[in-house]
């Protein structure tokens, strides 16, 4: 009798400690992360016939990227962009090019899923490569109802070499609003926010007479500036690092900084495209970029994110870490530079990998926020064999990678110096938690549910209107 009630009592301990187990989220965002962006980075880092973790992961999807006109018709938009997209996946609505955590037509204010776990208690977390401010982190934590406004000295006629890229004159404090991105995340409730974007807490804060950083301190943050500040931070801080005055440095770039670069057809061949020759750019080499010594990598950041947001949390946390240079270097057709960020995604991946293992309630989740220009091409027209000089109208990056091939990337979205995304789907990566909650085919928006639900959060929160 004795042992069976020893049994019971031990069993009903045992299920009292499932239900009191902390649950955890870790979502690892590849800002421009589709398969051709994948299968560059496995062909340079593993070779043609090699594995990279993602490959190896339990769970694999696809997900419809989705998005909107910014009217009250909600017309379907067939690319997006990174605002929205980060918004959709933050709050789980489908909104407009442009907005950070906003409902296209209303301007709403959306919850997101950082602010529903930190009202429900949980823990908190961003990390990013890019600044802190830029799109895919702010919508975890900020609302504005265009990107741009990332700090108090651009909220008012921002542009571009004369060019007025719009405004944020509803989101003012002076209007009612919470102020620019820089000053929302400084008066946040996140715990650990990591990543590049200095310039934008210099500023004064709207209306009053201390910069955002000191804002920030004010309202509880330890502020650090390089690894050795990092890793050396008091345990209870809640942190936010600032290590580049913008996007962090790329771990990889192209030999002399090149970038991709037009085919040059000869005379002859722009009198008529199947006579004359062409001449392709000269192969080049991935090396390592010296700005990135001594910046603390994605891995580095997410180790300590991890550390802090799981130190005695009987609550569990949300984690959202972007390698944000798959897009950004895509963007410049900097191919090697994409191929470095998703070799830091990997190894973040392996970080959240390794602490799932100890914490079995992790759902960790990896995913692009769209497709992005890059393509893996023929290095050179498979057409040549017949003697027509067809060649690429777009940007050709002919890299040498570490097997001795040589890989065609090419980049033709438009005729501009700066790439724009695609439409297509983007595949979305699970750990073995994540295959009792995701389906083989899932909508954007889905995401955030699954989120929420498995954390255990309430749908709602109050927000400005």
């Amino acid at each position: 009798m004795f042992r069976f009630k020893t049994l019971m009592l031990a069993l009903i301990l045992g299920l009292c400690s499932n239900m009191l187990h902390a649950a955890n989220v870790i979502l690892i965002i590849g800002d421009g992360m589709d398969d051709h962006q994948i299968s560059i980075a496995r062909n340079y880092l593993k070779g043609a016939q090699g594995r990279l973790l993602l490959d190896d992961m339990p769970l694999r999807a696809a997900v419809q990227i989705l998005t909107v006109e910014d009217s009250t018709e909600h017309k379907p938009v067939y690319v997006a962009d990174s605002a929205n997209t980060a918004t959709t996946l933050a709050t789980g609505v489908v909104t407009s090019r442009g907005r950070i955590s906003t409902a296209a037509g209303s301007d709403e204010d959306l919850p997101t899923i950082a602010e529903l776990a930190s009202a429900a208690g949980l823990r908190s977390g961003i990390v990013t490569s890019a600044s802190v401010t830029d799109a895919t982190p702010a919508a975890f934590a900020a609302h504005v109802s265009l990107r741009l406004c990332e700090n108090p000295n651009k909220m008012l006629d921002i542009n571009y070499r004369g060019i007025p890229l719009g405004n944020c004159k509803q989101d003012l404090k002076a209007a009612g609003g919470p102020g620019s991105i820089a000053e929302q995340l400084a008066a946040s409730s996140l715990d650990i926010l990591l990543g590049g974007g200095s310039k934008h807490f210099s500023p004064e804060i709207e209306g009053g007479n201390i910069s955002v950083a000191e804002a920030a301190q004010a309202n509880g943050f330890t502020l650090v500036h390089n690894l050795e500040q990092l890793h050396n931070a008091p345990a209870d801080a809640r942190l936010l690092g600032l290590f580049a005055p913008g996007t962090l440095p790329v771990r990889l770039q192209g030999e002399g900084q090149r970038s991709a670069e037009a085919a040059k057809p000869s005379l002859l061949n722009r009198l008529h495209p199947y006579l004359g020759s062409v001449s392709y750019p000269d192969v080049m080499r991935c090396e390592a970029n010296p700005q990135a010594e001594g910046i603390p990598t994605l891995k580095a950041m997410t180790e300590v994110a991890l550390e802090y947001l799981s130190r005695d949390n009987p609550t569990g946390f949300f984690l959202m870490v972007e390698s944000a240079s798959i897009d950004k270097q895509a963007h410049e057709r900097k191919p090697c530079g994409s191929i470095g960020e998703m070799e830091q995604l990997e190894e973040v991946l392996a970080t959240a990998m390794a602490f799932a293992e100890n914490q079995p309630d992790t759902l960790i989740l990896v995913t692009a926020d769209h497709a992005q220009a890059a393509q893996l091409v023929p290095d050179g027209s498979m057409y040549k064999d017949y003697n027509i000089p067809v060649y690429s109208p777009g940007m050709v990056a002919r890299i040498v990678t570490p097997e001795g091939a040589i890989m065609g990337v090419n980049y033709a979205t438009n005729n501009y110096p700066y790439e724009e995304h695609t439409g297509a789907n983007v595949p979305l990566f699970g750990n073995s938690e994540a295959q009792a909650y995701v389906p083989a085919f899932i909508q954007q928006s889905d995401l955030f549910n699954i989120m929420r639900d498995y954390l255990g959060l309430k749908p709602e929160v109050e927000l400005r209107d």
